[in-house]
């Protein structure tokens, strides 16, 4: 039986092109959220909108894993640039996630670091890494492939931008992604990142953010829908 791409945003401006293209659907609602499934371009996909942040996100994820045949996971949608290179409409391709707002580091842990835990970054997997690589390419958009940082806080400060770079490494930053990544490594399940960047984190976040939301989700759908033509071309 041919498995489904679990294909995730956290907004409707995030999921509804993609919900618009989609053929032969039915849904139904698990934890609250709505899950279409149905054919995206001829593959059998699931689509949900979990919602903002880390808890939607990864009660998400964990419906998609234990009650959906799913393949592999891929989440799409919009965030800040942390790199400076990043211009608004680039695209940011996930090789590993980590929360930044995990922070115990009175008890000696590093920030970022969940205690008492082998894994605290979460890689995405290669064979999907290629696949959005080669969409953005096909595509002729700007992308760079790096760390994505999780939080349950909208970042629209230069100073934070500037430590979160410093102190991470981070590449974008958004609020729902390390989560997902997360859960699909906890049930062995591949998974990319694809985010479109709608402001650059700074002090003009929450003006540049409403405006650029929806060309930037139409930029993640386009390399989404890309990714998901390429592999079917490879399949046997």
């Amino acid at each position: 039986m041919t498995k489904t791409i679990a294909l995730m945003g956290a907004m409707d401006e995030e999921v509804g092109l993609l919900l618009g293209e989609m053929t032969n659907t039915r849904s139904r609602t698990a934890a609250g959220i709505r899950f279409t499934e149905g054919l995206f371009r001829g593959c059998p996909v699931v689509v949900c909108r979990c919602g903002v942040g880390k808890v939607n996100a990864a009660a998400a994820a964990q419906v998609l894993a234990s009650e959906f045949r799913i393949e592999a996971l891929v989440f799409t949608g919009v965030a800040g640039a942390l790199d400076p290179a990043l211009e608004i409409g680039d695209i940011v391709v996930s090789s590993e996630s980590v929360q930044h707002d995990m922070d115990a580091s009175p008890l000696g842990f590093a920030r970022g670091i969940i205690p008492f835990q082998t894994e605290s970054v979460f890689p995405a997997d290669p064979d999907w890494v290629r696949l959005a690589e080669e969409s953005c390419k096909a595509a002729g958009v700007r992308f760079a492939t790096g760390r994505v940082l999780s939080g349950d806080r909208f970042v629209a400060d230069r100073e934070e931008v500037a430590k979160l770079r410093e102190e991470f490494g981070g590449a974008c930053t958004e609020m729902e992604g390390a989560a997902v990544a997360q859960v699909c490594r906890m049930n062995g399940i591949p998974h990319v990142i694809i985010r479109s960047m709608s402001d650059k984190a700074n002090g003009a976040a929450p003006e540049s953010f409403a405006e650029f939301t929806a060309a930037a989700s139409a930029r993640s759908f386009g390399i989404v829908s890309g990714m998901l033509e390429l592999r079917a071309l490879r399949q046997p």
